[in-house]
């Protein structure tokens, strides 16, 4: 019965898919048997089941897979990864894997000449093909572009961006100063800005926005780069295995011997704000450069950290002469190195407790007393000032105002080192401002006439420990994500409704309520930490309490106890909160989000700052001479400011044209060749990816404006070509090339193609011009003979009309003549029926007349007696003839009175006969009279015919009538249902929206259950395996109300009835209801059996039906489509039910209809046949498929399930086909004479 030919994909947690056959159709879950060993036998839902492919797929565009699914998403991005082949296309988006290796020429110069004005499609899947569409877009369109790059971190961001920045200033035909100091702002940015973490070995813990700007020629004029949400923390502390930013150690293991010996320079591990890793990063080459004195203790155990494009020592000279090309001179370069120097010193400063000072405070250790010289002078400031600054703060007294009294308040040790960091905090992120302020003005763009803009920003972060700056880099990925979802998703959904096509609507997870959660003016998190923030005593803990009350029940935000890592449950409800974001649950520690919130210094080192002696110092914190007399209340938070500015960087790219490379980490190993499935899909899925994969199944990602593509190939074109309006054209070229007429479509306002067929085109347009040549002819060719179909047609269509006219004329005139005379013959037929009958008295007096004639007396008076009749019948004759309007009794009484008169003559004559006649003579009387008998018989006879042909007709105007007043009550019967069909649509709509709710949570719970098993992975932490939420949301284990969903009543209701059946079948295997359908005698377990054996096939037949090939499409119909659209129109109400009493007694019945192949051309006549189906109580027993010059197709039940007819008869809706159903012999017929099996009835039924 089932398919075992049929390759799926079935979902696993480690390799995202794995491969198998189907072997059971469960009530819920089908049984797979994987292909590949080592993994074994699993039930999954139908909904983590995909249909797969026999061979191992490579296309260059996702869009070009046989079936269009995450799986096979997946499948193609891996296999081709093992072949280096790292870049493919979801219709324009760009999918990036990071190899974690160099491959050979991907990024050579003779790569980007060659897809320098190519479009994509044309040459393999590329980032610079994304960079040279960016760059076309700009030209043809008028627009700037922005690129947006994102991923996780590990996942490439960062050389995507730089290989992108490469093509924008390389591709022009020749290069200048200022394309160089564009390119010479990476290793400058990456020096300050980037970091090892745990997964990604050059991490930018920033984001920016690199801006290259182009005159109207569309050359390079400048640059702009826009930097967002530095991480300060990273400068102070770092985790076991990650470093802090590059230049420490670029200054450590680079830096020649005189600079090291001015700013003493020692190794990493000297310093305490390098505690975490104090390898450097080197080859086997430039670590023997290195001398040891140099390296830490790690590192001359350990070796140096390997990665194919990190080296500190040669990175040092790059960054050095980076520098130098952008403007810096030799003194100015110093002065930046002194001050990275500066902080490092600074962060040797340790404190003790002062026994001297009564009030707590502490004072400087010894043996950083050396480390506070040498931070002073690269500051530029006095020992003792410095000293002074960092173990007390100046206080001014309220009632002294301005001049009020100057109070020295000593600090703590925590206090100490707390402002020895902020001081260290503010000296690095100036500086990093200061080296990005220089570098815009080393590029500067006075006649910029458009842009494209590089967007990297930190990716979605979620570690052990989480503070402020995860949840500004995840908010930022939140707004993104949201921005992509409106851009690809719902504004490509909204244009194709726009311009009338009929795409499919595809849903997506909307992330607009997290967005609100974090940013919401009334009582959003950044809202509530600023108000926390202005309190004269803010607390982390009110702070905390305070977002746990506003949000209260918010699914997307939960108490630390709802994590799934047992690290966050030890955190109390008031030290943190856990957010489902769009990629997973991150739990976040508050406890530093106030201090993190307000970077500023205390007015003890403000003063220090801007009494320096240096320079640089004095160029630092030039803006910032005021900032001593501002107070809590006018402050600008971090959160605050980093949301202005996302809002400022969402604002241009909603003003651009977008493009979107999704970057994705291979494994958390950062390995080459090595590929986790789980961990990419994932990646996947919060991407939108698969999302715009299964929009772009049924759309159409490339699209241009009739009259742009018409001027766009105007140049191209004769004279009498360029006459003819722009879609005109349009529709005349696209039809002239024999493209496939399923790759494009014609909007109201502009043309769409399918993946891979607008490069097709350009190519064929931009061809040599013999070939142009042979296009315009076909064009013209095109041109003459649509103009002359649609000459014909209207020819054939006014022909038409013409014959139908007089048809019905026709049919009018019979229509009268019929009506006319069924009226004549209604209002004369008792009249001509009475001169009838009163004629036929004739032949009577005719015979009474011959027997006078034997009278010998009397004779004379007898024939005057009966003439006398004669003119009676005469008269009476007349009389109906004359009068219209007589009624049948007065004709009746003529008849009658005549006939009575002709009686009494009768008798009278025979009187006369028997006074003279013999014996004989009266025998033949009474012949005459017995005949007369009779014909008066046979006249009564007719008479009582005609009294019930009258009388039949009176009965039928009656059941017309009562058939008329019963459509009439089906009428109102039906629109009662109408009625209530709208209102019962509305609760399965509700119910439905509850039911895509209670889904999206799922799927958010099993990403917050991967991401955690990442984490505890990573950190050798312990995960909680609890249990996945139940169908009414209520979790095994009791949580919060935080997190718990609600089902609606109805579907408890429904649980409810399903668990009171008598039978529950739902464990039952198909092949086991097959074989209770074919031998039990139970009439309710057979038909229990029947109805979930069928209600299965419908739940396969339509995930069939979803992941269809796209090549076959509606090749594998198993009745008229007809018959299947009419499953979806059918009311509640009219739905057959369960015939679950033992007593009711299957009906068969037959039908035919007609039936053609929908992969057939529509004017072949072989595609033409009959369908036959025989319905044994509600389902089919038999089918029969007839077509001319093709074999019979002869299904039966029980055999033949899976290429059947699932639907029940009702469903089918051919009990309302008028004509459709037809005798048990006609099918029989057919049946038989293709080779059919006669039926055997089943189980006693008939």
């Amino acid at each position: 019965m089932l398919d075992l030919a049929d390759l799926v994909w079935a979902r696993d947690p480690n390799e995202g898919y794995i491969q198998g056959k189907l072997s059971e159709l469960g009530a819920h879950e089908y049984e797979i048997i994987p292909t590949e060993k080592g993994y074994q036998k699993r039930s999954c839902n139908i909904d983590d089941i995909f249909p797969s492919c026999e061979n191992k797929s490579d296309h260059d565009d996702n869009c070009e897979l046989m079936f269009l699914n995450e799986a096979t998403l997946l499948d193609n991005i891996k296999n081709r990864y093992y072949k280096d082949k790292i870049y493919t296309y979801v219709a324009n988006i760009l999918i990036a894997v990071n190899p974690y290796k160099e491959i050979k020429d991907l990024y050579s110069k003779a790569t980007i000449k060659s897809y320098n004005g190519k479009s994509i499609g044309e040459m393999p899947p590329h980032v610079y093909a994304i960079a040279d569409k960016a760059i076309r877009d700009m030209r043809v369109l008028k627009v700037s572009q922005s690129i947006i790059v994102s991923g996780e971190s590990g996942a490439g961001k960062t050389e995507s961006t730089k290989y992108l920045l490469r093509y924008l200033c390389d591709s022009v035909e020749a290069a200048g100063q200022i394309e160089q100091k564009i390119l010479d702002s990476n290793p400058i940015l990456e020096a300050f800005g980037n970091a090892k973490t745990i997964r990604n070995n050059n991490s930018s813990r920033f984001g920016k926005f690199i801006e290259v700007h182009y005159d109207t020629k569309y050359q390079v004029v400048g640059g702009f780069i826009s930097h967002y949400l530095l991480e300060k923390s990273r400068i102070c502390t770092q985790s076991l295995e990650e470093r802090n930013y590059h230049i420490f150690y670029l200054l450590c293991a680079g830096a020649p011997q005189s600079l090291r010996d001015k700013f003493h320079i020692g190794k990493p591990d000297d310093y305490r704000y390098l505690a975490g890793c104090t390898q450097y990063f080197a080859s086997s080459i430039t670590d023997k450069q290195i001398q040891n004195t140099q390296k830490s203790k790690d590192h001359i155990q350990k070796g140096s950290l390997k990665d194919p494009i990190l080296d500190d020592f040669i990175d040092f000279k790059e960054l050095d002469q980076a520098l130098s090309r952008i403007g810096l001179n030799e003194s100015m370069r110093t002065e930046i190195y002194g001050i990275v120097a500066a902080v490092l010193h600074l962060g040797n400063i340790a404190f003790e407790e002062n026994p001297e000072d009564t009030r707590g405070g502490c004072r400087i250790m010894q043996e950083a007393e050396i480390s506070l010289e040498i931070a002073s002078k690269l500051i530029g400031c006095d020992s003792f000032e410095l000293r002074q600054a960092l173990t007390s703060r100046v206080m001014q007294s309220k009632g002294g105002g301005v001049k009020g009294t100057i109070i020295m308040v000593p600090l703590k040790i925590q206090e100490a080192k707390n402002a020895r960091d902020a001081l260290a905090k503010a000296l690095y992120s100036r500086l990093f401002d200061f080296v990005v302020s220089l570098i815009n003005q080393s590029i500067p763009f006075q006649k910029s006439s458009y842009y494209i803009g590089v967007l990297d920003i930190a990716g979605f972060e979620y570690f052990p420990q989480n503070s402020l700056e995860q949840f500004c880099i995840n908010y930022c990925n939140e707004k993104l994500q949201k921005f992509f979802n409106d851009n690809i998703l719902a504004n490509e959904q909204d244009l194709y409704k726009r311009e009338g096509l009929n795409v499919p609507e595809i849903k997506f997870t909307d992330n607009q309520d997290i967005i609100e959660l974090i940013e919401s003016k009334a009582n959003g998190i950044f809202t509530l930490l600023d108000e926390e923030s202005k309190l004269p005593k803010p607390s982390f803990v009110h702070f905390t309490s305070e977002v746990h009350a506003a949000w209260n029940g918010h699914f997307r935000i939960s108490l630390p106890r709802a994590s799934r890592l047992k690290i966050h449950r030890s955190l109390r409800d008031d030290e943190g909160f856990l957010i489902r974001h769009f990629a997973g649950a991150v739990c976040y520690s508050t406890n530093q989000f106030i201090e993190k919130n307000n970077d500023a210094l205390h007015a003890s080192l403000e003063c220090l700052i801007q009494e320096s002696g240096n320079s640089m110092m004095k160029k630092l914190f030039s803006s910032n001479n005021n900032s001593v007399t501002k107070g809590k209340l006018s402050f600008i938070s971090v959160g605050s400011k980093f949301k202005t500015q996302l809002q400022e960087l969402m604002d241009k790219l909603e003003k651009n044209g977008t493009n979107f490379i999704r970057c994705i980490k291979p494994n958390s190993r950062m390995t080459d060749h090595e590929f986790e499935g789980g961990l990419a899909l994932n990646q996947l899925i919060c991407s939108g990816t698969a999302s715009v994969l299964e929009l772009m199944s049924f759309g159409f990602p490339s699209r241009v404006p009739f009259a742009e593509l018409y001027n766009m190939y105007k140049s191209y074109l004769p004279a009498d070509l360029i006459k003819l309006a722009p879609r005109t054209f349009c529709e005349a070229m696209l039809h002239s090339l024999n493209l496939n007429s399923k790759d494009f479509k014609f909007g109201i306002t502009k043309v769409f193609f399918r993946p891979g067929t607008y490069v097709q085109f350009d190519r064929i347009m931009k061809s040599d011009p013999e070939n142009l040549k042979v296009i315009v002819q076909n064009v013209k060719k095109w041109l003459v003979r649509s103009r002359w179909k649609k000459s014909v047609h209207c020819a054939i269509c006014v022909i038409k009309i013409k014959n139908r006219m007089i048809y019905k004329n026709k049919c009018v005139v019979k229509a009268q003549k019929i009506i006319r005379g069924w009226l004549a013959r209604r209002q004369h037929r008792p009249r001509y029926k009475g001169i009838i009958k009163v004629n036929a008295l004739r032949k009577n007096l005719k015979e009474m007349e011959t027997i006078v004639n034997q009278l010998k007396n009397e004779r004379d008076t007898m024939l005057k007696q009966l003439k006398d009749i004669d003119q009676q019948i005469d008269t009476a004759i007349k009389k109906i003839k004359s009068n219209e309007k007589i009624k049948s009794q007065e004709i009746d009484g003529y008849y009658f009175m005549l006939n009575g008169k002709a009686n009494q003559q009768m008798n009278t004559i025979k009187i006369k006969l028997q006074e003279q006649k013999n014996a004989e003579e009266q025998e033949r009387l009474r012949q005459i009279q017995l005949k007369m008998e009779a014909e008066r018989k046979a006249k009564e006879e007719e008479e009582r015919r005609i009294r019930e042909e009258e009388e039949n007709r009176r009965k039928k105007a009656e059941m017309e009538l009562r058939r008329k007043q019963e459509e009439a009550e089906r009428l109102r019967l039906e629109e009662e249902d109408r009625r209530a069909a709208l209102l019962l649509q509305a609760q399965l709509e509700k119910e439905a929206q509850e039911d895509s709710k209670y889904r999206q949570q799922l799927e958010q719970e099993r990403r917050d259950h991967e991401l955690a098993l990442r984490l505890a992975q990573e950190s050798n932490g312990q995960i909680d395996e609890s249990p996945t939420m139940s169908r009414n949301g209520t979790p095994d284990m009791a949580l919060s109300n935080h997190n718990r969903l609600i089902r609606s009543e109805a579907i408890r209701a429904q649980q409810q009835i399903i668990g009171k059946q008598k039978y529950d079948l739902s464990k039952w295997k198909y092949s086991e209801l097959r074989d209770a359908i074919n031998t039990s005698c139970d009439i309710e377990l057979l038909e229990a059996c029947r109805h979930e054996f069928h209600r299965r096939l419908k739940v396969y037949h339509a995930w069939k039906a979803k992941n269809r090939k796209r090549t076959t499409m509606d090749e594998n119909e198993r009745a008229p489509r007809s018959v299947m659209e009419n499953a979806g129109k059918i009311p509640l109400r009219t739905q057959q039910k369960s015939s679950s009493d033992p007593n009711s007694v299957s009906i068969h019945r037959y039908f035919r209809i007609p039936f053609m192949r929908p992969n057939g051309n529509t004017n072949d006549n072989t595609n033409r046949g009959w369908w036959y189906a025989h319905f044994d109580g509600s389902y089919v027993a038999r089918q029969m498929e007839l077509h001319a010059e093709k074999p019979p197709i002869l299904l039966i039940a029980g055999v033949d399930d899976m290429q059947m007819c699932e639907l029940s008869l009702e469903e089918t809706g051919l009990t309302r086909k008028r004509g459709a159903e037809i005798l048990e012999h006609e099918f029989n017929r057919e049946w038989e004479r293709h080779g059919g099996k006669p039926y055997k009835v089943q189980n006693g039924k008939s």
